[in-house]
């Protein structure tokens, strides 16, 4: 069983000037992200460049992510489809074998997504496939519902049976995160548990629910109700979670989504995102240490 890597998520664009300065504090793999668009970064002298800022380190690059619309393709999404394929090619040159990214949404309801999404995914999971490369979708609401929204459709369980089987390919699966489930009370261990086996990767992100707040006021009054949290600081048993992942054979990474946290933020943002590093080494055991012989 191979150790889970805890890390963190890095903006692809910002990666060889951030990536020097929180190394040290022992983060152990890095996605990178884009949004929307790769721009015109060259994607392999950046993948270059990276590895020799890791060099002999034992740090992998997880993913590789672009976070847009593909299903549009107009406006500032006008060219997410092209990075998605741009950044399955270069995939392998950072030693990963993951995509992740939205799925995408056309105006209407999910089930009006799904022909659009069908049509896009089945060639981009060929093109994955032909690579030895995998794609996974961030299970992010993104403000939207079952009848409207504008970026994501893999908001649910329901809407994940619906997208897997509009595009039956063993290569596509989930960016998982308890957080996006939480805020729509959904109790995220049960759905791990039935789920996991098409977890590609997991984001550090957590959640605190004010019971209080919604059995007072509901959830459509006017407080708020729930918080994106960095791990260590709200709701979730990051242990059990780790305890499910190890027990179906995950051997992927957590890398930690911040820039959420209410508390930990700004001039705080990387005390709460180390303190969440830390939480889930601790979580997962501690660091590996191998038996008497």
């Amino acid at each position: 069983m191979k150790q889970i890597r805890i890390g963190t998520l890095v903006n692809g664009l910002d990666a060889e000037r951030i990536l020097p300065q929180i190394i040290p504090h022992g983060f152990e793999s890095f996605s990178l992200t884009f949004w929307q668009t790769t721009n015109d970064k060259d994607l392999s002298e950046m993948a270059k460049r990276v590895k020799d800022i890791i060099g002999e380190q034992d740090i992998t690059i997880s993913s590789l992510g672009i976070f847009g619309n593909p299903l549009t393709g107009t406006g500032d999404n006008a060219d997410t489809l092209a990075s998605w394929e741009r950044l399955i090619d270069i995939a392998p040159e950072f030693g990963t074998d993951l995509v992740s990214g939205f799925t995408g949404r056309v105006p209407g309801t999910i089930d009006e997504s799904l022909p659009k999404f069908s049509e896009v995914f089945s060639e981009l999971a060929k093109r994955a496939e032909d690579r030895g490369v995998k794609i996974a979708f961030e299970n992010c609401d993104m403000d939207g519902t079952w009848d409207h929204g504008d970026w994501n459709i893999a908001l649910n369980p329901t809407a994940w049976e619906k997208m897997f089987h509009a595009v039956p390919a063993e290569n596509i699966g989930l960016q998982w995160e308890p957080c996006h489930q939480m805020v729509s009370l959904i109790d995220p261990i049960p759905q791990l548990r039935k789920w996991v086996g098409k977890i590609f990767n997991v984001h550090g992100k957590d959640a605190t629910i004010a019971w209080d707040i919604v059995r007072e006021y509901g959830i459509h009054g006017p407080k708020e109700f729930v918080w994106h949290r960095t791990p260590g600081f709200g709701d979730s048993n990051w242990t059990d979670i780790i305890s499910i992942l190890r027990q179906n054979g995950y051997e992927g990474s957590i890398d930690i989504e911040g820039f959420h946290d209410p508390v930990y933020q700004d001039e705080w943002e990387m005390t709460g995102q180390v303190h969440g590093l830390n939480y889930l080494k601790q979580c997962r055991g501690g660091s590996f240490i191998p038996n008497p012989k």
